[in-house]
């Protein structure tokens, strides 16, 4: 691993929200749920510890007592030119769904693409790629 991998907590949707990114970014997803970990606080099936590992790593978790659920304002998660521009326009495409288009996928005046999303979870996404790379 060479870059930090968010690690989200959910009010009760990790699951949902861990295999929705999958199904975005492909990867293989390994969810581990509360009762999985001995951990008898909260609903057995609640998720203890969530890795999606692949194209993009995320880490999560289902919130347990006081614990607050995601909220990430202020911070954008940027996949600029991390991937072809054909899959780019489908992750952002894909992450849209269900989601809010807050800045269209657009070629800009110095010629690179880039669009922002907010999917349903709430999270905020900054996907682009270079004008020469393809559009």
């Amino acid at each position: 691993m060479s870059a930090p991998v968010p690690y989200l907590h959910f009010d009760g949707k990790a699951s949902d929200a861990l295999r929705f990114y999958q199904s975005v970014f492909g990867g293989e997803l390994v969810l581990h749920t509360r009762a999985e970990f001995g951990q008898g606080d909260a609903s057995a099936t609640a998720i203890a510890h969530g890795i999606l590992s692949g194209p993009v790593d995320l880490f999560g978790a289902d919130t347990r007592g006081d614990e607050r659920p995601v909220r990430a304002e202020g911070l954008t998660l940027s996949l600029l030119g991390f991937a072809a521009p054909s899959v780019l326009r489908e992750w952002f495409s894909a992450l849209s769904v269900g989601g809010d288009v807050l800045d269209p996928l657009q070629e800009r005046p110095w010629g690179d693409w880039d669009g922002t999303v907010r999917d349903r979870f709430g999270l905020t996404w900054l996907i682009g790629y270079g004008g020469e790379s393809g559009a």
